[in-house]
């Protein structure tokens, strides 16, 4: 972006519309593409395929043998007192 004075003194600032030309380039680029196709002046030769033939083999294993020591997870309640401030406004200078 750049700013200077216009003969007039008044402050002009010029932006780079740089990033809408790109859009508007690649637009105009896809348009032409989808035309070319549809006139038949392109054509894409797609040949019918196959997936290759793979042969895939595999034994049944065993899970690991794991020995696991777990802690035990205990959950109650319990009375507690909580002491909550008092909060107060003043305003003009009552309490």
């Amino acid at each position: 972006m750049a700013e200077y004075r216009a003969p007039d003194g008044h402050v002009v600032e010029r932006r780079s519309g740089a990033g809408r030309m790109i859009a508007i380039v690649v637009g105009i680029l896809a348009l032409i593409a989808v035309v070319l196709f549809a006139t038949g002046f392109w054509s894409a030769d797609v040949k019918e395929g196959s997936l290759p033939d793979v042969d895939v083999s595999a034994k049944g294993g065993e899970m690991p043998a794991v020995d696991l020591d777990s802690k035990a997870v205990v959950v109650g309640t319990k009375k507690t007192e909580v002491e909550v401030p008092v909060v107060g406004v003043k305003d003009n200078g009552e309490k």
